[in-house]
Parts: C-alpha cells; structure tokens; sequence
C-alpha cells in the first residue's frame, strides 16, 4: 500500500467547541476549512500531520483513539492548557522509557498526550 496522504478524524459530539478547542486553546493553524458555513469541517495542521474535526457523534468519550503531540516544553504547554481550563489527566512527568509526557482531555474527553523529548533521549540521536 502506499499511503498519499493520512489525518485523524474526530467526530465530536458539539462541533464548534470541538474546533474552538484545537484551533484556539491548542493554537493549531487551520490547513483548510469544508462544507456549510454554519457547521464547516475543519482539519488542522498537527506537526507533520492533519487532524480533522467534522461531523457530529452522539455520545461523549466513547472513542479509544488518542492524540500523540510533541512540543518543546512540556510542562509550560501543560500549564498553559490548565490556566485556560483544559481537563488535566496527569502532570508532566519523566517515563521509564525517558520521554516527558503529560496528559490533558479535549472537550469529548479524547486523551491528548504531550510528549517532550529530551537532548540526551536516544530520539534525538543519528541512527546511523
């Protein structure tokens, strides 16, 4: 299979908080909006990948899907997410596999985790 093109799709149960959310508490840009001008889709650009908020569910945290991030600073994206009242899951904190990760819910309660690397994490390293 070659795979062209990939993104996540969400489909939350209030579309306009949804899109309020990752466009303006996460701060993600908007690669393109879709559809009717009263309830668009809207996908995001998320690192080297799309997210796609569109359409409407009928129940709340039924989903298992999660949203990996990776950002520079943990803990300031973690705090800064709390202080606008984003759901906090688990404070930053260091794993047995070396990455920094904390946890926060978006508004249909889908886990995001943000994930800091460090310098000396074998990630950051040439492979070679």
């Amino acid at each position: 299979m070659e795979v062209l093109s990939s993104r996540i799709l969400l489909r939350p149960v209030d579309p306009e908080r949804s899109r309020e959310f990752y466009r303006d508490t996460l701060g993600l840009a908007v690669h393109r909006e879709f559809g009717p001008p009263d309830s668009p889709g809207t996908v995001f650009f998320c690192g080297n990948g799309l997210v796609e908020v569109s359409g409407r569910s009928d129940a709340s945290g039924a989903s298992t899907a999660e949203l990996w991030l990776q950002v520079r600073d943990v803990a300031a994206e973690y705090d800064r997410l709390v202080a606008a009242g984003v759901t906090a899951l688990r404070e930053p904190r260091t794993e047995p596999w070396g990455l920094i990760e904390a946890w926060i819910a978006d508004p249909d309660g889908i886990r995001i985790v943000l994930v800091e690397v460090p310098e000396d994490h074998p990630l950051r390293r040439d492979q070679r």
